[in-house]
């Protein structure tokens, strides 16, 4: 177990320890206090201590009790503010708009350890007490709503977080470069109103006063609240700024001649910075003070998995990550992710399974092309979408020599791939070399894919290849498994009630199941989320890409229909299913013959009743 001394100070006591009178940065997080790389605020607090900063972090403070958010005192230069490793709502929230019942990332799991809308709840917290002291928010939650965005939650455009909460300075995307900057410039003296000229950082100014050189000017907030093309226009501008090599800064206008100006992104880290920052010295787990709770749930799937990348080029309409993380893969090296798997290996712990070695695409180990690195990604062209395009370079050599040195590590039984491929990806490498090791050696019986639909209507919605191409993929991960003698299965990750999606659609998908023969354990519900495409459908009813309507599925009772669908197998959905094969004029789908889904009536103890 790891010691108290090895983690940052989270109280008084700590500090005095250190004979600390006071922190650098006092760290305001969402989360349960877990020292371990695939949190975004150990990541940020260790790489500002690896550069002579004192930093304490202040998890879960009480928002209800002001003085909750001075158990560490006033730091030197800025609180820092995260809502955690997820969007606070999106934790709080199913799609559906219930309320969960448990939360991973806090001791034990109880629900109800932070507010909603973190980031703007605690920086006025802050603000009630410390008026003067310069306030940094940064995280996923910060990162996505930095700029006027649709919240599902309220049904309303809301403004730029850094309005809300009252904060000084955003730092979005992943804030390695931009944090140290921004330390940089407080230690040196700068006043926090001056720090305007850091990419990937968001600040307000007012009209007259921008410095910004040739910036773009964003619709207006009023604007984007009265008119929905105009939302939709204002969205793609962003969207086609979210790389370090060709963006330009953004203002956004709002009433009393305010201005949020959002610098264009950090540049993506090298390979030697990647390895720099997954070497410092994390515990790997979570404070001890936990351990009464019984931990914090999230660590248990992270724990023994390893980060090999950054980024993604995959381009999926629902996914915020152009937004966050950018389409530019960036890597590890593989002595970097050796180096750490040792470590897991000595933890007393480790039972000899590595539960994962990936990113948010795990077999996307190297950018999409050559020009990435040196020009930045297409502004109007996808690496995959809608065809693969022909700069691609689809090569997995480096991933299977990886995998396979892990292997090969003593105390080692069995290196799993679990964060998800992309098939067509592997379509376009036409050595069989990945797939053949991947299905051999890197998973247990089942690969987890993410087709997402059958409908061709849909996946052009969703940013996602034609089916087709999906249904050759089977064909090769069949042919493949057979000449490794296995007998394994692909589970399909499917959503429904995506933009672009009817009930005629959604029939499909279940018809496409029905000739599966299993009813899929897991469904998506498409969530509204900041930062991404499908949400500008949802909210606008068009298409920014194009300006064209797209239909949106909004009402509760048709989203369950479709979701129904989808598992209209399952006894509870009869009358859901009943009703939507009404609905979509597909009667013929209701009765006894082998291509129908659902009998006329619901059938208990085997009779009709």
């Amino acid at each position: 177990m790891s010691r108290r001394e090895d983690f940052l100070p989270v109280c008084r006591k700590d500090m005095e320890l250190r004979g600390w009178d006071q922190c650098d940065f006092v760290y305001v997080i969402g989360d349960a206090y877990v020292d371990h790389s695939s949190f975004g605020p150990a990541i940020i607090s260790r790489h500002l201590q690896a550069h002579g900063y004192r930093v304490g972090i202040l998890p879960q403070p009480d928002w209800r009790d002001d003085r909750s958010i001075t158990a560490l005192g006033e730091p030197r230069l800025a609180f820092l503010v995260s809502g955690g490793n997820m969007d606070s709502m999106v934790n709080h929230f199913t799609v559906a708009k219930k309320r969960r019942r448990t939360d991973a990332y806090t001791p034990g799991g109880v629900m109800g350890k932070r507010p909603d809308y973190a980031v703007t709840v605690y920086a006025n917290l802050i603000r009630r007490t410390y008026k003067k002291v310069p306030v940094i928010i940064g995280g996923i939650e910060a990162s996505l709503r930095r700029l006027a965005h649709y919240d599902y939650w309220s049904d309303r455009v809301k403004r730029s977080v850094l309005l809300d909460s009252g904060a000084d300075l955003i730092s979005y995307g992943m804030g390695e470069h931009s944090i140290l900057e921004i330390a940089e410039a407080l230690d040196s003296g700068l006043a926090v109103r001056d720090i305007t000229f850091i990419p990937g950082t968001v600040y307000r100014t007012k009209v007259g006063e921008l410095s910004a050189y040739n910036p773009v000017i964003l619709p207006s907030f009023d604007e984007i609240c009265s008119d929905r093309r105009r939302y939709a226009e204002s969205f793609m501008i962003q969207y086609e700024n979210t790389d370090p090599y060709t963006a330009r800064p953004l203002a956004e206008p709002y009433p009393n001649k305010v201005l949020v100006v959002q610098n264009p992104p950090a540049a993506p880290l090298t390979t030697q910075e990647m390895d720099d920052i997954y070497a410092y010295p994390y515990t790997g787990t979570y404070h001890p003070d936990y351990e009464e709770a019984g931990g914090v749930p999230a660590i248990r799937e992270i724990r023994f998995s390893l980060t090999s990348s950054r980024g993604c080029f995959g381009g999926c309409s629902f996914c915020a990550l152009t937004f966050h993380q950018g389409r530019i893969v960036q890597v590890r090296s593989q002595e970097s992710i050796l180096q750490e798997a040792e470590r897991i290996i000595k933890d007393p712990e480790f039972k000899g399974y590595i539960h994962d070695v990936g990113g948010p695409t795990a077999n996307f180990r190297q950018p999409s092309c050559g020009k990435q690195t040196e020009k930045g990604v297409c502004l109007k062209k996808q690496c995959l979408f809608p065809n693969l395009c022909r700069n691609l370079q689809a090569d997995h050599t480096d991933y299977v020599k990886l995998l396979r040195r892990l292997k090969k590590l003593p105390g080692v039984k069995k290196v799993f791939v679990r964060s998800g491929i992309r098939f067509d990806y592997v379509m376009a490498d036409q050595d069989d070399t990945f797939l053949r090791e991947l299905c051999r050696d890197h998973i247990s019986g089942q690969l987890r894919v993410a087709p997402e639909h059958v409908s061709d209507k849909v996946l052009r919605a969703m940013g996602k290849p034609p089916h087709k191409v999906y249904l050759r993929f089977l064909e090769r991960y069949e042919r493949v498994n057979r000449l490794t003698g296995k007998k394994q299965y692909v589970v399909p990750y499917l959503m429904s009630s995506h933009p672009g999606s009817t009930l005629k659609e959604a029939v499909e998908l279940a018809e496409y199941i029905r000739d599966l023969g299993y009813m899929p354990e897991q469904v998506q519900d498409f969530y509204p989320t900041p930062g991404t495409i499908s949400t500008c459908m949802y909210y606008t009813g068009l298409d920014p890409r194009n300006r064209k309507p797209v239909y949106v599925p909004r009402q509760p009772r048709e989203k369950a229909m479709q979701r129904a669908l989808i598992q209209y197998r399952d006894p509870q959905n009869y009358e859901l299913v009943k009703e939507a094969l009404h609905r979509a004029g597909r009667t013929d789908l209701i009765g006894f013959d082998r291509h129908c889904l659902i009998p006329p009536r619901k059938i208990r103890g085997g009779k009709k009743k």
